[in-house]
C-alpha cells in the first residue's frame, strides 16, 4: 500500500496518492460551502492527513499548506526540512523560507501568486502551530486579506473515516488490546509503573516485529495506588501493593492513527476505587447506546451526565465527555462530545469516550470505550472488557 516518493529508503506516504487526493477535494468542497477563496492548513495533525508528512519540523515555524479550488496544493515549508516534506509526503509542489522572519514574506508571496492578496481565507485560528504572530506577520505584507477562522473545517472532514484508515485503527486497537491484556497479566505486588510500561513496550515491539507491521505507542499514562490522584502522570519507578488501584491510559498508533483506552485495575480490594468503577461502567454503556447517526455530540454527552446525575455523584464528573479520533487525538478544534456541541454523528466517525470519574478523596478511576458510529448505531472497536480487572 506504501507509496514511494523518493528513492531515499524507507520514505514514503502509506496511503495511495488517490487517498490524499480524495481528501483534499473533500476539504476544498467544504471550502465552497463556507464561501471561502481558500484554505491555509497549519494543525499538524490537519497536515498529515492532507498530505502524509507527519510535520517534525513544524516546531520552528508554519507549514501552510494552501488549498485554493480548481489548483494543485501548495506547501509553503521551511528551506532545511523540504527533502524531508517531498520524502514523506504527496505534494509537488513546494515553497521554502529560510528563517522564521521569513515566514510572512514568503507565504504572502505565495499568495499573491495565486491572486489571493485581498480575498477572503480560512486559517486554523484555534489550532495549534499557528502563532498570532503568524498572522500578523501575513496581515502585515497583505493588508486587504480578508482573514476568516476554519478551526473546524478539515477537522470535520477528517471526522468520517475511509476504510482504508479504518484498516488502520483496527490494526492499532489490536495492540492497544494487546497492551492492556499485558497490563493484566503483569500486574502483581511490587512490580513498579515503569516495569510495567517496558513490559507493556516489549509485548507490543515483539507482537509488531512478527506481524511486520509499523505500529508504535503514544506515551501511556501507567499510576499505582496513591499515583492515580495524578492526571496524565507518567510512570515511575513507584510499587503497587496489596489492596491498591491500577490505572492505565493506553494507545497504540499506526502511521499516525493513534486508538486508545482507558482501562482499570485493583490488586486485592479497594473500595473507593471498586465503588467508582462500577458508576464509570454504567456511564459508559449510557454512552455507547446513545452513539448513532443523526445524534447530536450535546445528546451522547447529556445521556451519561443523565446516569451521574441520577447517581448523585454528578461532581466526581470534570471534563468532557469524549472526542474524534483518527490522526493526533489531542488536536485542538475537533468534534468533542460536551454540553451545547451541535455537531452531528455521522456513520464511520470514531469517537473515543474515556469516562475517568474523580472520588470525593481525589482517586482518578474509570473506563472507557473507542467506537465506530455505523449506519446501525455503533461498534465498539476493543475486545478488552470495560469492567473492572481485580488481579
Amino acid at each position: 500500500m506504501t507509496m514511494k516518493c523518493s528513492a531515499i529508503p524507507m520514505t514514503g506516504v502509506p496511503f495511495p496518492r488517490s487517498e490524499y487526493e480524495r481528501r483534499q477535494l473533500k476539504v476544498l468542497e467544504a471550502v465552497e460551502s463556507a464561501r471561502l477563496d481558500a484554505l491555509v492548513v497549519t494543525a499538524s495533525g490537519h497536515l498529515r492527513y492532507l498530505t502524509g508528512y507527519a510535520g517534525n519540523g513544524v516546531y520552528f515555524a508554519p507549514f501552510p499548506l494552501i488549498l485554493v479550488p480548481g489548483r494543485r496544493p501548495t506547501y509553503v515549508v521551511r528551506e532545511y526540512d523540504e527533502q524531508a516534506v517531498r520524502a514523506y509526503s504527496c505534494i509537488d509542489e513546494i515553497d521554502t523560507y529560510t528563517q522564521q522572519y521569513d515566514f510572512g514574506t514568503v507565504c504572502a508571496d505565495v499568495l499573491r501568486r495565486h491572486g489571493l492578496q485581498s480575498k477572503r481565507i480560512g486559517f486554523e485560528l484555534g489550532c495549534w502551530n499557528l502563532a498570532p504572530a503568524d498572522v500578523s506577520a501575513l496581515q502585515a505584507q497583505l493588508p486587504d486579506l480578508k482573514i476568516s477562522d476554519a478551526t473546524r473545517l478539515v477537522s470535520s472532514v477528517a471526522a468520517v473515516k475511509s476504510e482504508l484508515e479504518l484498516e488502520f485503527m483496527r490494526d492499532s486497537m489490536r495492540m492497544t488490546d494487546l497492551a492492556v491484556r499485558t497490563f493484566q497479566s503483569s500486574l502483581q505486588e511490587g512490580v513498579t509503573e515503569l516495569e510495567m510500561a517496558g513490559t507493556i513496550a516489549a509485548a507490543i515491539n515483539a507482537e509488531a516485529g512478527k506481524a511486520g507491521c509499523e505500529i508504535g505507542m503514544a506515551p501511556a499514562t501507567i499510576l499505582f495506588g496513591e499515583r492515580t490522584k495524578l492526571p496524565h502522570g507518567s510512570p515511575m519507578p513507584h510499587p503497587i501493593k496489596m489492596n491498591e488501584p491500577a490505572f492505565l491510559e493506553v494507545g497504540a498508533s499506526k502511521h499516525g492513527y493513534i486508538v486508545g483506552l482507558v482501562r482499570c485495575a485493583v490488586l486485592g480490594r479497594h473500595p473507593a476505587t471498586e465503588s467508582l468503577h462500577a458508576l464509570a461502567e454504567e456511564v459508559i454503556e449510557a454512552l455507547v447506546a446513545a452513539v448513532k447517526p443523526g445524534a447530536t455530540a450535546a445528546a451522547v454527552d447529556a445521556a451519561g451526565r443523565e446516569v451521574l446525575k441520577r447517581s448523585g455523584r454528578q461532581g466526581v464528573f470534570r471534563q468532557r465527555t469524549g472526542y474524534q479520533t483518527g490522526i493526533n487525538w489531542t488536536e485542538r478544534g475537533d468534534l468533542s462530545l460536551e454540553p451545547c456541541a451541535e455537531d452531528i454523528l455521522k456513520t464511520g466517525m470514531t469517537l473515543h469516550m474515556p469516562n475517568i470519574l474523580c472520588s470525593e478523596s481525589g482517586y482518578l478511576f474509570g473506563t472507557g470505550a473507542h467506537v465506530l458510529v455505523t449506519a446501525r448505531g455503533v461498534e465498539i472497536l476493543s475486545r478488552t472488557p470495560h469492567a473492572l480487572y481485580r488481579a
